[in-house]
């Protein structure tokens, strides 16, 4: 399995022959390294509706026939716009031949922007992705809450991706505490410095983390498992 992480929150797997975006926002993303015209996503993955994690999908997903999954409400609205998605639920888990996906919870809002209207995304969540013996969680835009700890007693996480960028999710303080619950092996910080509202900076976070080990990625860099 390979896993790298392109600014913002936009992170591509690749396993099982497949290539995997998760939160796929590169246009307009001024922290990624990605050129939306040169990426074949298989599948791509989305955590909430927001605008700056939707991203690209539904032009991906039109161009390539790439398979979306999302939260149902929102699942229901790609699929009445021509996109091949297949809607799940908090607390949901599905087996796909490219792996597991769970939904967590997550706090946060959830609404797509159009040029017409905005859109009821349903719930926000975070996900757990499990292929080839590894489980990866990417929380997407949540607060810090307590269970967290009952996601790390039961999920033996590899690798995690928490926000820290502060104002709309939790910040480095609160992000190194749910870091102490989750328990992942391995934990990249995400979702800051895109946009000056949330610039950060990350070794204050990896300093705080006391039983993970921190990776503080560029856009394009992967994880080292």
């Amino acid at each position: 399995m390979e896993i790298s992480y392109h600014g913002h929150s936009v992170v591509k797997i690749v396993t099982n022959g497949k290539t995997i975006l998760i939160d796929p926002f590169i246009t307009g993303n001024p922290a990624t390294d990605l050129k939306a015209e040169e990426e074949k996503p298989d599948v791509i993955l989305l955590t909430h509706g927001h605008n700056d994690h939707v991203g690209d999908t539904i032009e991906l997903a039109k161009k390539h026939n790439s398979f979306v999954v999302a939260l149902n409400e929102f699942a229901v609205y790609l699929q009445k716009v021509g996109v091949n998605a297949h809607p799940m639920g908090v607390g949901g888990a599905y087996e796909f031949p490219f792996g597991k996906v769970k939904y967590t919870l997550a706090f946060h809002g959830s609404t797509y922007e159009t040029e017409d209207e905005v859109v009821n995304a349903g719930n926000p969540g975070g996900i757990l992705f499990t292929a080839e013996g590894l489980t990866i969680y990417h929380a997407g835009d949540t607060a810090l809450f307590g269970d967290m700890k009952l996601i790390g007693d039961r999920n033996n996480i590899d690798v995690a991706f928490l926000p820290i960028g502060d104002n709309f999710t939790m910040g480095p303080e609160d992000a190194a505490y749910a870091v102490s619950l989750l328990k992942p092996k391995v934990v990249v910080p995400i979702h800051y410095n895109t946009f000056p509202i949330i610039k950060q900076d990350p070794t204050v976070f990896a300093e705080l983390v006391k039983d993970s080990e921190v990776q503080i990625l560029q856009a394009g860099e992967k994880v080292r498992l």
